[in-house]
């Protein structure tokens, strides 16, 4: 069933717009092809098979015929390696790749560098973030998203267009400009497909109805023309955490297991007293599925858990369509155009709601700025205290009754463990806040390649891209959630207005409510019907117990009704669109100049024009020039100061538009010494113009054959990344734990941003004896001032310490505490409502390493047997000293083998790998693989692991300090016969092993394992 509303046949209707002219010679052409694919090259030789073809360009050099002992760092992975391996999806192939940290795919909604990218996958070389890893497609810019962390998504890309993935392990934005500080990976079209190729594959996963999808792509060349096009069509199925045992887990076991003490149902203070905070749980919290501090516990707090409400896997629906068309002007002319439009459908479950931590204003009825306030009229607090009596907290006056005129502050949000009534339909029993995650790209590219002479080549090239992201949030507006716990609630209400109650006193207020189309909102437990995941029955729910003396209409006190809730909840809808122009021009060949080797020395010079352009577009609620403070939905005039907007937790922002022009110049040089000794000079200048400035990188790689079989390969070179647009200027919000849970963190551009730069050295040894390959290199990078978020973990813990309120007055810690906004009960971590962030240049990181491969083919019988495999060992990450408001925030540590939660770097195993066994016999093939990512540990402190005050008694909680290894065998067997088909049946992790437990929401490190289990995936292409 699709998911997209339609999306689908609009998405079509506008690729075909975009690509007629390609699709029209695409069709002349099907009627002549031949029902012929072309073999795919080798993985370990597909880069130097093609090299000697003038038009192919290897990742590394922009010389087009590069010789084959080019000195780049490249590890080629071909579609036949892929097939080998099952075909596995981008998001498992990138997990696996020994070279990367911290992918970007499952459960994203739970780390700030993932959150709203929902449906998009990223590579991240070296951990350094997805952010520097440059991604082609044949070798030309993809426009990064306009997400948090500008990053390019890979999901763009139809599988069945790829013929190979080429990945350099290695900085190089003296060849390719801004971005590629950690490496560059370059995904590369088919250009040998002869005919049709069809294929579709159904992946089974417990627990969910599995995965499916389907590709065809034809290809023909004749007469100095060429065709090439591919669609394709995933769907992932949703993945909830009830269906995996270890992702939801008791209080006791994992109190970080997305569990938060500001929820439904939540907590009191019946003393009515809104100065000092003492808060006392809601007696209904542990039959509906709670946890209630434990006896001997600093306070009194229900906990409940929002992860039943999640999934560890999104639905998604993706579609992608890529056309490729080459003409022959004349015999030294050519002429390249390529379209490719993609989609993704993604719908994210969330908590039922937020913990509105923005406390409604004055403008509201009983709004005070401070917390929220159920006045003692209402009907609900009046029964929950019959209900209950004094074991609950509740005060009465001297006639017995509670007071009329009494504020009874609220920590709690509206729904939770009774899901929200709102979205309880069948496709999702839970209640369970459902957001729209949709992304739509376009990108086009035009080329001319003339051969000026045998030894000179002129190219110049046109590329558009375009990348759309359309979100949705939920959250409530926290004036008109107060007005609905004041009996001032519902569409209807006459006097829901500020001015409509302007002079009305306390007793007049307490008739008024719940009259005149006015309406209730119920905040206690006897408000929620069931435990909407258990479906275990409230006994203690007022349409149950039938209270004498209440009306049980809904609205009127005790039943919540639709009406009134759908008027506070709200959809905040952004709209991200990032545009990238690229020009560029160059010229490379042979100069004819030799020195003392059989080749002559290769050149390239060009230049290059980008142009960035960053919107976004806001709904009124997501709005501040609609919405520019929290009482506006009920005074237009109302004024605050800053502008906070009116949404209770996500928090409201301007519309943005920010665009950069980059101008560049390069150059390269190769120069064969001797025939065994390649040297690559390579040097760019960019310039940002403004207050970013320009920068110049140099680089150097040589490559030294020793003999037939053993070589030698070295670089030594500097990259940088320019801050992209959107990080100058503008905010946005996330949501990180500080405390007790998730808090709205906002992230303020900064436009004194320096670009960040890396110096880059790396050094190997290559064996290649026939059978037997290996190599050995060592990498290190040396980074400045990386452009990041300022560390939510090291601000809290600076301010806070272990007590919680350790700087809490010092005034050497006032600029920063100045930073964090507070409820009516002042400085402390459990007290935080927002915080004040920024990007900036962060603390210089050091990181060093080495990545192993080898490989050996030989022959048992009639089989042909490859052994080989590949490992990276992290040596170090050193971080320096961080300090924000001159506040040491983060100490300086080394990152490797810790899982660096909240700080500026991703989980760092230190060690990765994956190793083979593959045999091949005639149309047989059988691979069984075992991946390996070492433990690491959760440097996180007392705060973490010591004592539990607040909610265990004192107890201390140890388990997640070691993170354990994860280690899973895989087995694919491929069947290929003569007639084109091919069969395909892959096993992921055989023994189904569960992720290693971390004290994370999902109780494991999405960055690093997958939830899925065992996984058997079938699949079979035609070709014809």
């Amino acid at each position: 069933m699709p998911i997209g509303n339609g999306r689908v046949m609009m998405a079509k209707a506008t690729f075909a717009r975009a690509s007629a002219s390609a699709a029209l010679a695409w069709a002349m052409a099907i009627g002549t092809a031949h029902a012929q694919i072309g073999g795919d090259p080798q993985p370990a030789q597909a880069a130097t098979d093609q090299s000697s073809n003038p038009d192919i360009v290897v990742t590394g050099t922009l010389i087009r015929g590069t010789p084959e002992n080019l000195a780049v760092p490249v590890d080629v992975i071909s579609s036949e390696e892929l097939s080998k391996q099952g075909a596995p999806s981008v998001v498992d192939l990138l997990k696996n790749l020994t070279v990367a940290n911290g992918t970007v795919g499952d459960a994203n909604q739970f780390d700030t560098r993932a959150q709203g990218s929902e449906g998009v996958a990223s590579v991240n070389l070296r951990g350094l973030g997805p952010q520097r890893t440059l991604v082609l497609l044949n070798g030309k810019r993809m426009v990064p998203s306009g997400l948090g962390i500008p990053i390019v998504d890979v999901n763009m890309f139809p599988a069945g267009a790829i013929g190979r993935v080429e990945i350099l392990k290695d900085g190089a934005a003296a060849t390719y400009g801004s971005d590629a500080i950690s490496g560059v990976v370059n995904f590369i079209t088919r250009t040998d497909q002869e005919g049709f190729l069809v294929s579709g594959d159904y992946r089974y996963i417990d627990g969910s109805k599995g995965d499916y999808g389907g590709a065809a792509s034809f290809g023909h060349k004749q007469d100095g023309f060429r065709v090439f096009g591919a669609v394709g069509y995933q769907r992932r199925s949703e993945l909830r955490f009830t269906d995996r045992d270890f992702a939801v887990q008791p209080y006791q076991t994992n109190p970080q297991g997305a569990w938060t003490g500001g929820g439904n149902p939540g907590n009191f203070d019946f003393n009515g007293t809104v100065g000092g905070i003492n808060l006392t749980t809601d007696l209904g919290c542990a039959g509906l599925g709670g946890f209630r501090s434990a006896p001997g516990s600093n306070t009194d707090r229900c906990f409940t858990n929002f992860g039943q409400f999640d999934n560890l896997v999104e639905p998604e629906e993706r579609f992608q369509a890529y056309v490729e068309t080459e003409f022959d002007v004349t015999d030294n002319a050519t002429l390249r155009f390529t379209t490719l439009y993609s989609f993704t459908n993604t719908r994210v479950t969330s908590s039922p709601s937020y913990l509105p931590t923005l406390p409604p204003s004055a403008n509201s009825a009983f709004g005070n700025g401070a917390l929220f306030i159920v006045p003692g009229y209402a009907p609900a607090l009046r029964d929950y205290c019959t209900l209950y009596g004094a074991q609950a907290g509740c005060t009465r006056n001297a006639a017995g009754t509670l007071d009329s005129a009494a504020g009874l502050p609220v920590l709690f949000r509206p729904f939770l463990l009774g899901g929200n009534p709102l979205f309880d339909n069948g496709s999702n029993d839970r209640g369970s806040a459902v957001s729209r995650r949709d992304t739509e790209a376009l990108r086009f590219t035009a080329e001319a390649n003339v051969r000026l002479t045998d030894n000179l080549d002129f190219s110049t090239s046109f590329t558009f891209s375009e990348y759309n992201r359309d979100y949705d949030g939920t959250d409530t507006f926290g004036d008109l959630l107060q007005n609905a716990l004041a009996g001032f609630g519902g569409p209807s209400c006459a006097y829901s207005s500020t001015a409509s109650r302007a002079g009305l006193s306390a007793a007049q207020l307490a008739a008024l409510a719940g009259t005149n189309g006015c309406t209730y909102f119920n905040p206690f437990s006897t408000g929620i019907p069931r435990n909407a995941v258990s479906d275990v029955a409230n006994p203690n729910y007022a349409g149950t117990r039938n209270p004498a003396g209440f009306n049980l209409a809904p609205g009127a006190g005790l039943i919540n009704d639709l009406s009134t809730i759908d008027l506070f909840f709200r959809t905040p809808n952004t709209q991200v669109r990032t545009r990238q122009f690229v020009g560029d021009i160059a010229l490379s060949g042979r100069t004819g100049l030799r020195l003392w080797a059989d080749e002559d020395i290769g050149f390239a010079v060009g230049a290059q024009y980008r142009k960035n352009i960053f919107r976004t577009q806001l709904n009124a609620d997501a709005n501040l020039a609609t919405n520019p403070c929290p009482g506006t939905p009920l005074n237009p005039n109302a004024t605050c100061n800053p502008l906070t907007g009116a949404l209770g937790f996500l928090g409201t922002n301007f519309e943005r538009f920010a665009a950069a022009d980059v101008y560049a110049l390069f150059a390269e040089l190769q120069i064969p010494i001797i025939d065994a000794i390649n040297l690559q000079l390579s040097a760019r200048y960019e310039d940002y113009r403004g207050n970013v400035g320009s920068t110049f990188d140099p680089q150097a790689r040589v490559k030294i054959e020793l003999t037939d079989w053993l070589g030698l390969r070295g670089g030594v070179g500097s990259s940088f990344r320019g801050p992209p647009p959107q990080n100058l200027s503008g905010s946005g919000v996330s949501l990180q734990v500080i405390g007790t849970g998730f808090r709205a963190v906002e992230v303020f551009g900064n436009p004194n941003l320096e670009p960040e730069s890396a110096t880059t050295y790396n050094g190997g040894v290559l064996i290649d004896s026939g059978p037997f390959n290996a190599s050995l290199d060592y990498w290190r990078y040396d980074f400045k001032g990386p452009i990041e978020s300022e560390p939510v973990s090291g601000l809290a813990t600076a301010l806070f310490g272990a007590s919680g309120t350790a700087n809490c007055g010092n005034p050497a810690f006032a600029a920063l505490q100045s930073r964090f906004t507070f409820n009516a009960a002042g400085c402390g971590i459990n007290n935080v409502s927002r915080l004040r962030t920024q990007v900036f240049n962060s603390a210089n990181v050091k990181t060093s390493g080495l990545d192993f491969t080898a490989s050996y083919r030989g022959e048992l019988g009639p089989a042909r047997i490859t052994v080989g495999g590949a490992a990276t060992y992290v040596i170090d990450y050193k971080i320096d000293d961080l300090n924000v408001e001159n506040i040491l925030v983060q100490p300086a540590f080394n990152a490797v083998g810790l899982l660096n939660f909240q700080t500026t770097a991703y989980p760092i195993p230190q060690w990765r790998g994956n190793w083979y066994v593959q045999g091949d016999a005639g149309p047989h093939s059988l691979r069984l693989q075992f991946n390996y990512v070492d433990g690491y540990t959760d440097q996180r402190g007392a705060a973490i692991y010591g004592p539990n005050l607040g909610a265990l008694g004192g107890a201390s909680v140890t388990r997640g300090k070691e993170i354990g290894s994860w280690r899973t065998f895989d087995a694919t067997y491929r069947l290929a016969l003569e007639s084109g088909t091919t069969f395909t049946l892959a096993a992921v992790n055989i023994f189904d092993r569960d992720p290693p437990f971390a004290r994370l929401d999902p109780n494991y490190d999405s960055f690093t394992a997958s939830p899925l289990g065992f996984t058997l995936k079938a699949g079979v292409s035609q070709a014809f």
